[in-house]
């Protein structure tokens, strides 16, 4: 699906083709990217009712999809930083043998779990400037 601002440069060159006054073609360029702004807008406050829509549930475990990634994140974070190396310690000072223990590809999980916290930190800044409710 094509967005409607990709379309406003290749529009904008053909109202040169076709119109020949200036102050018109600036006008319905203008008219062009405002309609687009708007567009944008439009779609920028749906997803924002969706989200609030998301996050309604009282729950910890409930919600939607960002606590399951949170909790996945924050469960990958503790096997590979806490109990992997715990268990790797305490099985071999009982010289207990075990199979290896799974590892966790944490270059791919980081960015995820950063930019979620980045997302939340700047919704608790939003909170304590009284910018939202």
């Amino acid at each position: 699906m094509i967005s409607l601002t990709a379309l406003i440069g290749p529009v904008s060159d053909l109202l040169g083709k076709f119109i020949e006054d200036k102050d018109q073609k600036n006008k319905l360029a203008f008219e062009l990217a405002t309609m687009a702004d708007n567009h944008a807008q439009e779609l920028a406050k749906g997803q924002l009712e969706i989200n609030k829509a998301e996050a309604a549930s009282g729950s910890v475990f409930k919600g939607g999809w960002r606590p399951a990634i949170g909790w996945v994140c924050a469960m990958s974070l503790a096997w590979t930083y806490f109990a992997q190396p715990f268990i790797s310690f305490a099985v071999g000072a009982f010289g207990v043998t075990l199979p290896p223990l799974p590892q966790l590809d944490m270059g791919a999980l980081m960015p995820l779990m950063l930019g979620m916290l980045g997302l939340g930190s700047m919704r608790s800044y939003e909170k304590m400037k009284g910018l939202t409710k």
